[in-house]
């Protein structure tokens, strides 16, 4: 197969671990046949001190022209002083929206290797962590309308959702589904929020769809606590924007290595934006002391949601938890007594190991 990836190495230690992931990904074409394009993007405080823009146009049609992107990370201290709108994490905003992103993918894993990292107890890490929360990534209250008063002594935000938003994240939801546990759970505020049913109403209509998948519900506030308290209850979770940003965040927690978890954002074709959930962390920046492990499964995601390439996929994965096995540990993830290797030796061992 032949692959056109746009790489938005970005900031701070973005360029650092996009190049393991590049790396283990030139690992994986030569191994399995395939053939890479690579076109780099600049994107964030990069393009900011380029430009004086955090995204030009030019890269922006850069990475349409792309089959998927693969994204490091963007910001740092240097650019907090700018106003809002020339931030560089405006770079991200307008990557999503021009690339018509809406479905965010969000695992959350624990590794047995790593289990000692999460503040759970052992009793509820024994049953295992393996959940992917789908958000929906361009509705709700975060795009809704907004505004004060003339006063300025009220402010509204409002969540608005229409069918075909929940019915198009929903199909994602179930689709994933699909290739894990089958088993989906619509998180909502249906008890409070007209939106809410809309979302139970629209997604109840499309589940016979999918009738090899299990669907139930639950609220938002009960989905919070089962997470800490049962989170191998879950597998695939569907949820509206805010909610989505909230709990994907708590669960990234749960596993106690942010360093390891890696993202999709989606758009209803094969099209996807793949990205480390973790920052730019500019203060490690060019010392080979990152972890790349999450963009280098971000890198496999993309082989999986894009490019339909499971067993490359699943190839990449089974590196890491093979070198995970084996005590390759950056900085990060080590606990006292065990070997660290730096960014590249990490990206060396996993790519060894495909």
């Amino acid at each position: 197969m032949d692959m056109k990836i746009a790489l938005v190495p970005g900031d701070g230690i973005g360029p650092d671990i996009v190049e393991e992931a590049v790396r283990v990904l030139d690992r994986v074409a030569s191994k399995f046949g395939h053939d890479i394009e690579y076109k780099e993007i600049d994107a964030g405080g990069i393009s900011i001190d380029k430009y004086g823009i955090p995204l030009t146009e030019d890269a922006l049609e850069s990475a349409k022209a792309s089959d998927a992107v693969l994204l490091g990370a963007v910001g740092g201290p240097r650019w907090d002083s700018l106003p809002g709108a020339k931030r560089p994490e405006k770079a991200l905003l307008g990557l999503r929206s021009g690339l018509g992103l809406f479905c965010n993918f969000r695992p959350a894993v624990i590794y047995p290797e790593l289990a000692d990292a999460s503040p759970l107890k052992d009793s509820i890490i024994g049953k295992g962590v393996d959940l992917l929360v789908v958000r929906e990534l361009t509705g709700g209250i975060y795009f809704g309308e907004r505004g004060r008063s003339d006063d300025g002594e009220e402010a509204y935000d409002t969540m608005r959702y229409s069918r075909m938003e929940i019915t198009r994240i929903a199909r994602k939801a179930f689709e994933a589904a699909m290739l894990r546990k089958r088993h989906v759970t619509l998180v909502d505020k249906a008890n409070v929020l007209e939106s809410s049913r809309l979302w139970r109403e629209t997604v109840s209509a499309l589940a016979p769809s999918y009738p090899d998948v299990t669907l139930d519900f639950m609220y938002v506030d009960n989905a919070s606590m089962q997470l800490v308290q049962d989170p191998s209850r879950f597998d695939v979770v569907l949820t509206e924007n805010m909610f989505g940003d909230i709990l994907s965040d708590e669960a990234s927690m749960i596993t106690g290595s942010i360093g390891m978890l890696s993202s999709a954002s989606l758009r209803e074709d094969s099209f996807g934006m793949y990205e480390p959930i973790h920052g730019s962390a500019p203060d490690i920046a060019g010392q080979d002391i990152a972890n790349p492990i999450a963009t280098i499964l971000s890198a496999a995601s993309m082989l999986r949601y894009s490019f339909s390439l499971e067993k490359e996929a699943e190839a990449i994965e089974d590196a890491v938890k093979s070198a995970l096995a084996d005590g390759i540990r950056t900085r990060d993830i080590a606990v006292e007594g065990e070997k660290i290797v730096g960014t590249k030796e990490c990206g060396r061992e996993i790519g060894e190991r495909i």
